[in-house]
């Protein structure tokens, strides 16, 4: 009886103790959930976690790292402001005028490009911005569309005074200018690439005369990264791996962004041509020396100066300077209240390849 005790029973006991270990351990294990939305530059979150690069590199600094998908953009952008995640892709633009102002200290931990032309300013018939004097202008107001349209103006003397914004839903953007009743537009890729399929349209201006304004960040919760480091290396490096993964004219690259380009709803030859339009920082060093130019604090003032034009920045707020913005060059706006800060630590790391 003590034997079959022994044979049994106490490898049985033993198993279970592993099992019950293997739970514990896992419960244990610090765990992040990041929201997306589908655009050319956040495409590569999908594929990092769909190829399992993300959880390599979750794995290897003992935590785990789930990226949900939420379909509307802001909604992602609330949701992250609000407590349901613990990071979320966006705008640089939108950082500031939604967690920033609402109190929630962000880091954008991963600057991974900027619009080179993926957003964009149509209009029918002859004609250049000046051209858009006194008429309407379809937009998703208070998006970066309406901060393009704006850099747009005042880069050919102009100001809003002199035109009409007409704010209309991304999702009905294309059909609008298909009518005879709009001449011009302000929108984003891959709206834009169908909407220059309209005859008798051109583009006037594009986000690649304004280089380096429209940003593509991976914003995180900064209390949350303060006290797990290890999310930011993670993160890091796996969005590294990725780029290099799905960069060239190799099979595997080549299926990489056709898979990216299924899932954001186009072809290979469509997504290509979207990431054409989009400054990947495909190497570290490159957007290690972008974080660390005085230009980004530039870029910021010039943002929150439009967002605190625009009400952007909160009900009573004494100016454009209310929310700090630090970075590594320095830090503009209030520095009592810093909520937007651009870090150097983990992207330093990477471009040093001690990740």
């Amino acid at each position: 009886m003590i034997t079959l005790f022994k044979r049994y029973l106490l490898p049985c006991a033993l198993s279970l103790a592993v099992v019950f270990s293997q739970v514990a351990s896992a419960a244990d294990k610090p765990a992040f959930k990041i929201c997306w939305s589908i655009y050319a530059g956040w495409m590569p979150w999908d594929f990092a976690q769909r190829s399992g690069i993300v959880k390599k590199w979750a794995d290897k600094y003992g935590i785990d790292i789930q990226f949900v998908q939420v379909n509307d953009y802001i909604e992602s952008v609330n949701q992250y402001t609000s407590g349901g995640f613990d990071g979320c892709t966006m705008t640089n633009m939108d950082a500031l005028t939604i967690p920033a102002v609402g109190g929630v200290d962000s880091t954008a931990l991963i600057v991974g490009d900027y619009s080179n032309g993926n957003d964009g300013i149509l209009l029918k018939g002859q004609g250049d911005i000046r051209s858009l004097k006194g008429q309407p202008v379809n937009l998703v107001e208070l998006s970066v569309s309406h901060y393009l349209l704006a850099r747009a103006l005042a880069k050919n003397g102009m100001s809003e005074k002199d035109i009409k914004v007409v704010n209309t839903a991304d999702a009905d953007l294309v059909a609008a200018f298909s009518t005879p009743e709009v001449k011009s537009i302000v929108t984003w890729n891959p709206l834009l690439a169908a909407a220059k399929q309209q005859p008798d349209s051109h583009e006037i201006f594009s986000s690649a005369q304004i280089p380096g304004e429209i940003l593509d960040l991976l914003v995180v919760n900064s209390d949350r990264l303060k006290a797990h480091p290890e999310l930011g290396k993670a993160l890091t490096g796996a969005w590294y791996e990725t780029l290099g993964a799905i960069s060239g004219d190799g099979a595997a690259a080549i299926a990489a962004r056709t898979m990216m380009g299924q899932a954001s709803g186009t072809d290979l030859a469509g997504f290509d041509q979207q990431l054409a339009a989009t400054f990947l920082f495909k190497d570290p060093r490159q957007a290690l020396e972008f974080v660390q130019g005085k230009n980004l604090l530039a870029t910021m003032q010039s943002v929150a100066e439009f967002s605190f034009k625009h009400g952007l920045l909160g009900n009573g707020a004494p100016g454009a300077d209310v929310v700090g913005i630090s970075a590594p060059a320095g830090a503009w706006g209030n520095a009592a209240n810093i909520k937007l800060r651009f870090t150097d630590t983990f992207v330093k790391l990477a471009a040093a390849g001690q990740l």
